[in-house]
């Protein structure tokens, strides 16, 4: 057996917030997709030469991360997201370049994209040949500051049990180059197909996952933590739980709302852990066909809702979770934006909306590109 990795938590106060938004760079004219990231950066590049501390590289050229610094409140993250976002809208706009947001890009050819120039994304499309080419999706990354280690893995385990809900309401990758895939999420199973992505193993204990990691170090599958790419992952280095489950999303809105739906379930689960309340926790095999579940169905999916087996209609079981979950949000100071996901469960999500544009086009893919366009700048659904 190889030596374990240790792996220091980093202090994190309780139940802080940070979100991560992967938004697509499209060409005005066409719609297609643009690799012009390296320009965007110079535009936006800090006096001094530094980069950016709110928006990042990705690992195509078509792809700006924006983020938000350590926050108190969904809001507040929300607020750094839109200020990150005009900044490059700005730099965009005198390219002739407009931004996107979505699980993937409905028609793009993923054979074109061009991979940014790093070390770690040569080394994983050299590792990984034609699955790692095709990783031409975006998501939405939430952080939950986690205030003891012990609760980590406790509340990834939790997590998982709510999984469905939070894929099928950012559902928003249906289509993939130029098809309709059948999918609400195609993302969701694309992305799988990397080594360490997908579903993490369900530890109990902390030095599981250490041991884990000094196995894939030892095997050469990883050289350093952050190579493990989970849908929910512990993250050592910030001290929180990251969850990877969203598609990348078409406005703030759907941001600011999945992620307040999220951060709301951590600090429930958070605080059963200190009352001393068992917290849910589902079999691995539930859990998988959960997300194939919400993956192909989106918001009609029946999900598993417990280790008993119990079915419930997705959209019926979040509208549940809103209940329960509303003076969570009041403690955490995202009642508004927790509402807004009743927004999504009226209008549709993403996949939806996309696809009404499509038959409305009788098809025709590029409207799909000029309305996700026209959401991302109106900051909601249209």
């Amino acid at each position: 057996m190889a030596a374990p990795v240790t792996l220091p938590f980093a202090f994190s106060e309780r139940s802080t917030v940070g979100i991560e938004w992967e938004v697509a760079l499209v060409d005005a004219d066409s719609g297609d997709l643009r690799q012009a990231a390296q320009a965007i950066f110079a535009a936006v590049q800090p006096p001094d030469g530094s980069e950016h501390p709110h928006i990042t590289s990705e690992l195509l050229l078509n792809t700006v991360e924006v983020s938000s610094g350590k926050c108190r409140t969904v809001g507040e993250a929300g607020a750094d997201l839109q200020r990150a976002l005009d900044e490059v809208a700005a730099a965009a706009r005198p390219l002739r370049i407009e931004l996107m947001g979505a699980g993937t890009h409905p028609f793009a050819n993923w054979a074109h994209q061009r991979v940014t120039d790093k070390q770690r994304y040569a080394t994983l499309i050299d590792r990984t040949q034609w699955w790692g080419r095709q990783m031409l999706i975006y998501g939405v990354h939430v952080h939950v500051g986690v205030e003891d280690r012990d609760k980590v893995l406790p509340l990834s385990r939790a997590m998982l049990t709510v999984f469905p809900h939070i894929q099928s309401l950012s559902a928003s990758s249906p289509f993939w180059g130029g098809k309709d895939t059948g999918y609400a999420s195609n993302r969701a199973l694309l992305f799988q197909q990397l080594p360490t992505a997908g579903l993490p193993p369900q530890f109990e204990r902390w030095e599981q996952l250490e041991q884990y990691v000094g196995d894939m170090v030892h095997t050469g599958v990883i050289d350093q933590v952050n190579e493990v790419r989970w849908d929910i992952r512990p993250s050592p280095r910030f001290g929180t739980l990251e969850m990877r489950i969203a598609d990348g999303a078409a406005s703030l809105l759907e941001v600011t709302a999945i992620s307040a739906f999220t951060h709301c379930l951590v600090e429930h689960f958070s605080s059963m852990i200190d009352a001393g309340e068992p917290l849910p926790t589902m079999p691995p095999w539930f859990v998988q066909e959960n997300k194939w579940r919400s993956a192909r169905y989106g918001m009609d999916a029946i999900v598993i809702t417990d280790a008993a087996g119990a079915e419930e209609l997705v959209t019926d079981s979040v509208s549940r979770w809103l209940v329960e979950l509303a003076p969570v949000a009041e403690r955490l100071g995202c009642a508004a934006e927790l509402e807004q996901v009743r927004t999504i469960l009226r209008r549709g999500a993403s996949y939806q909306r996309q696809r009404a544009v499509a038959r409305r086009n009788a098809g025709e893919l590029e409207p799909v590109v000029r309305s996700l366009v026209a959401e991302l700048a109106a900051g909601r659904p249209l």
